[in-house]
């Protein structure tokens, strides 16, 4: 099909953590799947806008929330709402401008979307100064706000739920900016798949307790190898899938020591069928990352979520806990009392799966993808009238 004179869209994102490229990405397939008039184009932000200090500023940010947790939830916190710190980073983080500008007239899109903060900060200082006046859209990809995602210049707010418009809304943004749709999340989670045919797949056992251990792209769950050693040590039998992401060291490193377990595991690094490893399981150890959480609702997967770093980590995890999709285990011996208390109650299990369905997960990409061509058009809409009455 020939694409050249296709609307594009224009996809910020920024590998900092995987949930702002995930979402990138379902929102391209959405569009693809739903509009193929149009021609949706995704962009690392950061890697464009920054290309000579980026890998050095995601390396000090990594390490920062690894080490420092504690001066990250800090700084979160004090930057919350918008103040006089807030707004000083947000001036010395929103640089790039003239990257940005040369960005768009190269793409010439119909509309932006951000998934990345940074992204939104730049696009929302370029229609400041008059520099363009693209529609703008900002997904949020946490189940929780901070000033950090908000700007005059915006547009529309896609988020997770009605706590986060609300909590938007107090922040100062109008409620007719800001569309619930749920985090957008890749079209494999929203498939209808045969459990029984996957544990085949992967020659594992329909009969055992399935644990699936995920600590996000950096594959870092609670203090890595030790807190794996520590389930090790569960005396019943079950069968432990452990997702290690791009942590090649930790996969090793738990392939040597794990090699004597009474359990049945399954070790892999960074794969593309997380979809069918939450199907097969009863329970999933995580990190409280937005979008990985909400691919575990689509799934109606149970989570119990251990050591949330302070700042969104926390407010993600306050927010699951309280609908009743997840439980926290904040040390490691409330961790291994929740998976045996879990693991043997199916009752708490399955309810944990009813509160799920809450949500309708698997239409968020499509309906956030509605929200951002809605946008495009009030925007044609407006110019049409300027044109008119001007």
């Amino acid at each position: 099909m020939n694409v050249l004179n296709k609307e594009k869209v224009l996809i910020l994102t920024g590998n900092y953590g995987d949930g702002h490229i995930q979402v990138a990405q379902a929102l391209y397939d959405a569009i693809e799947i739903r509009y193929p008039t149009l021609e949706p184009v995704i962009f690392d932000f950061m890697e464009w806008v920054h290309p000579l200090t980026n890998q050095f500023s995601r390396f000090l940010y990594l390490q920062g929330v690894k080490k420092f947790p504690q001066l990250y939830g800090y700084i979160y916190q004090k930057t919350r709402r918008v103040n006089k710190l807030s707004n000083l980073m947000k001036t010395i983080l929103s640089t790039g401008v003239g990257r940005m500008l040369k960005l768009i007239e190269e793409i010439q899109p119909t509309v932006v979307v951000s998934t990345f903060p940074l992204a939104a900060a730049v696009m929302s200082k370029l229609k400041s100064y008059g520099l363009t006046d693209i529609p703008t859209v900002t997904t949020i990809t946490d189940h929780t706000d901070h000033s950090c995602w908000i700007y005059p210049f915006t547009d529309q707010y896609i988020v997770s739920s009605g706590v986060v418009r609300d909590s938007l809304k107090s922040l100062g943004v109008e409620e007719n900016r800001i569309a619930v749709t749920g985090i957008p999340i890749r079209q494999q989670f929203s498939q209808t798949f045969q459990r029984e045919e996957i544990l085949k797949k992967y020659g594992l056992d329909p009969h055992l307790p399935t644990l699936l251990v995920m600590g996000g792209g950096c594959g870092m769950i609670g203090d890595g190898n030790s807190t794996i050693q520590e389930i090790d040590a569960l005396p019943e039998p079950i069968q432990l899938i452990i997702v290690c992401g791009h942590n090649e060291k930790l996969r090793l490193e738990l392939k040597e020591k794990l090699k004597g377990s009474k359990h049945r595991i399954y070790l892999t690094g960074y794969i593309n069928y997380v979809h069918e490893l939450m199907v097969i399981s009863d329970l999933m150890i995580t990190k409280p990352g937005g979008v990985t959480t909400f691919e575990a609702i689509a799934m109606e997967l149970p989570m119990l979520l251990y050591k949330p770093i302070p700042g969104q980590e926390q407010d993600n995890a306050k927010f699951l806990v309280c609908l009743g999709v997840a439980v926290q285990a904040e040390t490691s011996q409330d961790l291994m009392k929740h998976i045996s208390n879990l693991l043997n109650n199916k009752e708490l299990l399955q309810q944990m799966r009813e509160n799920s369905k809450q949500f309708h997960p698997k239409e968020s990409a499509f309906a956030s993808v509605e929200v951002i061509l809605n946008t495009k058009q009030h925007y044609n809409r407006l110019i049409d009238l300027m044109y008119t009455f001007g």
